[in-house]
């Protein structure tokens, strides 16, 4: 089938969202579909064997790694040129709407997917007042698709309290192959702990944004004092939180990639993840894939992925103490650590991204058909 696709983000941006999509498009091509990619500008015109159209945009001023790409005339041409047999819209904010126009005025089937929580995102830059409004504008969009997607259980019961409809789950999916525990490395522990790879190594992977509430990292190494952290990533709150742990150990290493990235999950001691807002959180699953044991707020899509106890440990997010508890119960305790680790790699395993792409081509195929498509339990 022909599948165009319309992205507020697409690389060389990265971030979860990029890390879906381009296994997505990926597996998508080696099914035997022909992808359009409609993205703000980035400097690429295809993606393993997927047509790029890339539409110029001007960043955000508060994230200026976030390009706003408006939609034009230009798009309907090259979508009517191209005859697709569905639009899958991602997180429709801007250019997304442009899809959604477009797919409706050309009567092609709509599609539309949810991985960003932007209403919640709000309350972290100061513009809380708008989360109404948000909510009234994701409804009036997201209910012109056939069927609204969520990467989280979560994330459906969410959307469906603000009244989005015709909502079911996009299953999680991992890189098992690139993200392993094969990849500890005593030189990676060095370089990521800044020349001290015999202290506890605590790491963070993402996005560094004040909704990553990344700042809540702090009192674990205060009341772990030999402990040392790594900020895997970068982002508009990065100069905030240099001065936020500057009288800690702290090292911001910025972007790892590839095997590099797999080394980091798979050398550290934990994963810290104190967000409240993720729609799923495909971080987790990379670095239990690499069997390093994950600390996470038991928050939204999270709640999915993580079995307290078993295959990590969440807190609750309210409770600054659950998040030290949780880190020390986890660095104190050697043979529970290692069966952590363990099965966190066993529930990495049951999630590729070929199953996640033919569950997806499934969901295409049934709204090109007209069947009645399953609903979310």
């Amino acid at each position: 089938m022909r599948i165009a696709l319309f992205t507020e983000t697409f690389l060389p941006k990265i971030d979860g969202i990029v890390t879906r999509l381009k296994h997505t498009v990926d597996h998508l091509q080696r099914l035997g579909n022909e992808v359009l990619v409609f993205c703000p500008e980035g400097g690429l015109t295809e993606y393993k064997g997927a047509k790029i159209y890339g539409v110029p945009g001007m960043p955000l001023p508060w994230y200026p790694e976030l390009k706003m790409a408006f939609p034009r005339p230009s798009l309907g041409q090259a979508l009517a040129d191209f005859q697709p047999d569905i639009v899958h819209v991602v997180n429709p904010a801007i250019l997304g709407l442009g899809g959604v126009y477009y797919a409706k005025a050309l009567k092609i089937p709509l599609l539309a997917s949810y991985h960003t929580h932007l209403p919640k995102y709000l309350h972290h830059y100061g513009w809380g007042m708008l989360e109404g409004v948000l909510w009234e504008l994701l409804r009036a969009c997201h209910n012109q698709a056939e069927l609204n997607l969520c990467t989280s259980n979560a994330m459906i019961a969410e959307l469906r309290s603000h009244g989005i409809e015709r909502l079911a789950l996009w299953q999680r999916g991992v890189d098992t192959e690139l993200f392993r525990p094969e990849l500890a490395s005593r030189a990676m522990r060095d370089r990521l702990s800044q020349g001290h790879p015999d202290a506890p190594l605590l790491l963070y992977v993402g996005r560094l944004g004040a909704e990553k509430e990344i700042d809540r990292i702090k009192p674990i190494l205060q009341a772990i004092p030999d402990a040392r952290l790594a900020l895997v990533g970068d982002g508009p709150y990065r100069e905030e939180l240099k001065a936020h742990f500057a009288d800690t150990p702290t090292h911001f290493v910025g972007y790892l990639v590839g095997e590099e990235l797999g080394s980091a999950f798979a050398s550290a001691d934990a994963f810290i993840f104190p967000s409240r807002t993720e729609t799923l959180g495909l971080v987790l699953l990379e670095a239990m894939a690499a069997g390093c044991p994950v600390i996470a707020a038991a928050a939204g899509g999270i709640l999915d992925i993580v079995t307290d106890g078993v295959n990590g440990y969440l807190f609750d997010p309210n409770d600054e103490q659950g998040a030290i508890v949780a880190t020390q119960r986890l660095l104190n305790q050697g043979a529970e650590r290692e069966m952590l680790r363990r099965q966190a790699r066993l529930e990495a395993e049951r999630w590729g991204w070929s199953a996640a792409t033919r569950q997806l081509q499934g969901y295409y195929a049934a709204i090109i058909e007209g069947h009645r498509v399953p609903r979310a339990a």
